[in-house]
């Protein structure tokens, strides 16, 4: 009996993280944002994105920074407390819940953002090391394209390779199902890549 409970309680454990991580991602600070700032609703500027990279299509750099920061503390948080909480179990189902809600927020009927940010600010709670060499991977793929949705793919894709190179091969887990909903969220923008009309970094509105 003892140990059904504690197996029941080890999946409670996950659900209820899960459930912590998804009302974070699905907090909309690029919307937030760019209304204290006077922007307008961010839903009808630019792609419509709920992101970092449609509030810097507004010339405010400084509201881009700050959703940016916000959208990968969201998923950094849910991550930290769920591993306080209920160990690295419960941390990766919260971290994995939290771009869910980003991407599908119940509050915007759940049409959400793209989830890079999240993304990175996951790994980086994750591991540090991980995070840091997946915002390298940002950051080179963004100088040599000068397009964020490539960027962000790119990132996002090496998770699979950064995790098991520092050591977070159980973690490995997340990364076929983040990879599958980043890139299926950002089907619009490849059929614009492959019509040689995706918007580059720093093009305005």
């Amino acid at each position: 009996m003892g140990g059904r409970s504690s197996g029941f309680w080890g999946v409670m454990d996950l659900i209820l993280a899960a459930g912590l991580g998804y009302l974070l991602g699905a907090i909309p600070f690029g919307i937030v944002i760019a209304r204290l700032f006077g922007l307008g609703d961010l839903r009808q500027i630019g792609a419509g994105n709920i992101g970092a990279t449609n509030v810097l299509r507004t010339g405010n750099k400084t509201a881009a920074a700050l959703t940016l920061i916000l959208d990968a503390g969201k998923g950094g948080a849910a991550l930290l407390l769920a591993r306080a909480i209920g160990g690295e179990g419960a941390a990766l189902a919260a971290g994995f819940a939290a771009v869910l809600g980003h991407l599908f927020p119940v509050w915007l009927g759940f049409r959400g953002g793209k989830g890079i940010a999240t993304v990175l600010g996951l790994l980086l709670a994750l591991n540090p090391l991980a995070g840091i060499l997946a915002c390298a991977t940002w950051a080179a793929t963004a100088a040599l394209t000068r397009i964020s949705s490539v960027a962000g793919l790119a990132a996002t894709l090496s998770m699979a390779i950064w995790l098991p190179l520092v050591g977070r091969a159980d973690a490995l887990w997340i990364a076929p199902p983040l990879i599958g909903i980043v890139t299926w969220r950002h089907r619009e923008n490849i059929a614009r890549l492959r019509a040689g009309t995706e918007p580059r970094i720093g093009a305005g509105k």
